[in-house]
């Protein structure tokens, strides 16, 4: 008797988790569309964020342009300003000025052919070519700031 009510028990459980298990075409099909709807709304989702992330790149490669823009401009007044003071010092001092201010000259139109060419990509790569430009751009300010001092003297 215990055997037939332990192979009837196991039969009951084994039909009832079989049941429950099963689902429906019907089912399957409405939770797999449900699915495929979520998963088109995070592509939408995703969409709209990397389009606000290239706007945000874009507002901020246009201030930093500006505000480069801004600094060759100083440092080409800088070179004119050289050149007129230089026009009266004597010759072998005015050749190594001129030299030294051709290289500055040089390296400033090099800097400004950089941030015209520079093609907005990825995060990453922005934000490191913005951080070896500005390094660079000190750079020269210093050599710029070097120049008169040395001039002074």
């Amino acid at each position: 008797m215990k055997n037939t009510f332990l192979i009837l028990a196991a039969s009951v459980l084994m039909t009832g988790a079989i049941v429950t298990s099963c689902q429906s075409s019907g089912k399957k099909v409405e939770n797999a569309e449900n699915k495929l709807q979520d998963a088109k709304n995070d592509v939408q989702t995703a969409k709209q964020d990397l389009n606000e992330a290239k706007k945000d790149s874009v507002t901020e490669y246009q201030k930093f342009k500006t505000a480069s823009d801004e600094r060759i401009t100083a440092h080409e007044k800088n070179i004119a300003e050289f050149k007129t003071e230089i026009a009266n010092e004597k010759k072998e001092n005015r050749a190594v000025y001129e030299k030294k201010l051709a290289k500055l000259e040089q390296k400033n139109s090099n800097m400004k052919k950089k941030l015209v060419n520079y093609k907005i990509d990825e995060k990453y790569n922005w934000e490191k070519f913005k951080i070896a430009y500005n390094r660079d751009m000190d750079e020269l300010g210093r050599e710029f700031k070097d120049l008169s001092v040395k001039k002074v003297k």
